[in-house]
């Protein structure tokens, strides 16, 4: 009988160890992935790679930009669809170089990637953020990150677009 309780108590020690450590991992992965996401993004707006980092974007944001892009087309006169401009940003065309150019105009990635300290917020099952603080500003900024058929993606919309929302 001793030996029954002896054997069940170290069970129980080996799994008290397991259990931890491999949700610390699932953990550090998560974090990984968030944050490896979110640097992917800017380090894709810095170098110009406009295609990988439109796809870094969550769906409301595309979607978004999408429809803002089509409404001043229309307010304009331009003949152009939902889907003409959808595959432009797919393809990383005219429309989608001089959308992120003149987005580039009035944001430097620089100032997140290389003068901010970054932590994060949290990480739930399918949301994330992470605390971007500035070394000029006051306030952090709170980017947001959805998770999308297993995979994050950058709120960028959800994030300062606020009065969209």
């Amino acid at each position: 009988m001793h030996k029954f309780f002896s054997a069940i108590f170290v069970l129980l020690l080996c799994i008290s160890t397991v259990i931890p450590c491999t949700l610390k991992a699932q953990e550090n992965s998560s974090i990984n992935s968030v944050l490896d996401t979110a640097e992917r993004f800017f380090i894709s707006l810095k170098t110009k790679e406009y295609k990988p980092a439109w796809n870094l974007l969550s769906k409301k944001s595309q979607e978004t930009i999408i429809k803002d892009i089509y409404k001043a087309s229309n307010e304009i006169g331009a003949n152009t669809t939902i889907e003409d401009i959808q595959q432009d940003f797919d393809n990383s065309g005219l429309i989608s170089k001089n959308y992120w150019d003149a987005f580039l105009d009035t944001f430097d990635p620089n100032l997140i990637l290389e003068n901010s300290r970054w932590e994060i917020g949290f990480i739930k099952e399918n949301k994330a953020e992470i605390i971007i603080k500035q070394k000029k500003s006051e306030e952090p900024a709170r980017l947001k990150l959805f998770k999308e058929n297993n995979k994050w993606k950058v709120g960028l919309v959800e994030t300062f677009w606020t009065r969209k929302l």
